[in-house]
């Protein structure tokens, strides 16, 4: 097994396991909704305390239901990746090109190398 695979495999066990344990745990048990967002944490502790608490924003737009609240994240989270995955997508294939790029011109400079020794060096 390669370097590489070994470290693909030891990242992608860490991600299962950091889906996985809070699960097997029971971490949340004690919560209404156990693994509510950031936000709606923050929001929580905000109002236990100061009560009288007034954001100073408010959303741009509020979906009308936590359904549709959730199909926009996991949209914003497919671009995201698509973006990502382009990104490093284009950097290995410019890699591979200037790979190529450059053992064509070793065996270009090698034939021209061998005609060069074999013609007296006269072209």
């Amino acid at each position: 097994m390669s370097r590489n695979a070994k470290i693909n495999t030891l990242l992608l066990l860490l991600v299962a396991a950091l889906a996985v344990i809070p699960l097997a745990l029971g971490l949340g048990d004690h919560k209404e909704e156990p693994f509510t967002g950031a936000d709606g944490e923050a929001e929580t502790a905000i109002t236990e305390i100061d009560p009288d608490y007034e954001p100073w924003f408010s959303p741009l737009y509020e979906p009308p239901s936590g359904e549709i609240e959730s199909a926009l994240f996991a949209l914003q989270a497919a671009l995201g990746a698509g973006v990502l995955a382009y990104y490093f997508g284009l950097r290995r294939g410019r890699r591979q090109g200037e790979a190529r790029a450059r053992e064509r011109a070793g065996a270009q400079d090698a034939d021209a190398g061998v005609r060069g020794g074999a013609d007296g060096g006269r072209d």
